[in-house]
């Protein structure tokens, strides 16, 4: 497993206050099985996690929206936390990005509050999602159906509710990029 996934690149995109283990552990998740993972941002240098409301470690801004493109990406991985979540779903960019990721039907692996930016960028409507259970309104507003499962696949949507999930998220993300690599 450990080149399974060699010559893919992944995008992570997260701003200031995206939940820690959300970004951290599908990212390592995703280098150990060969992948090229990037973190992409608003800003450059450094973007500041949580472990729920306290404050976690600073990760490095590979690149931001304004020097990414998203045909250059195999996948994109959206992680959570409120703050991240809410911010990142007003960014024009970030909307951008997913919504192209989306048209080329490539893998979005989305967790936990990171639903908040497929919602903003129109994409879940007729998609059965799962997310942190406070989203569920948001989602079926936004025209998509809600379930508690710990993973759901739907097309090329990869969704799961809290950092419990990352095994069952981290083991389907790799298991559909492995397929598109085959493919």
């Amino acid at each position: 497993m450990a080149n399974a996934l060699a010559g893919c690149k992944v995008a992570v995109l997260a701003v200031d206050g995206f939940e820690q283990a959300e970004l951290t552990e599908p990212r390592r998740a995703l280098m150990d099985a060969g992948a090229t993972v990037h973190v992409i941002s608003a800003k450059a240098g450094k973007i500041q996690g949580f472990k729920h409301v306290d404050k976690g470690d600073s990760v490095d801004v590979d690149t931001t929206f304004d020097n990414a493109a998203p045909n250059d990406y195999d996948a994109v991985v959206l992680p959570g936390g409120v703050v991240n979540g809410d911010a990142i779903r007003l960014l024009p960019k970030a909307q951008a990005f997913v919504k192209a990721v989306d048209q080329a039907k490539k893998p979005i692996a989305v967790i936990c509050h990171g639903t908040w930016l497929p919602v903003s960028a129109g994409l879940v409507k007729g998609r059965t999602v799962t997310s942190w259970p406070s989203l569920q309104d948001d989602i079926r507003n936004a025209g998509g159906t809600w379930v508690d499962k710990e993973v759901v696949e739907d097309g090329n949507f990869i969704t799961s509710r809290k950092p419990d999930d990352l095994p069952a998220f981290n083991r389907t993300l790799i298991a559909q990029l492995s397929k598109k690599k085959a493919a």
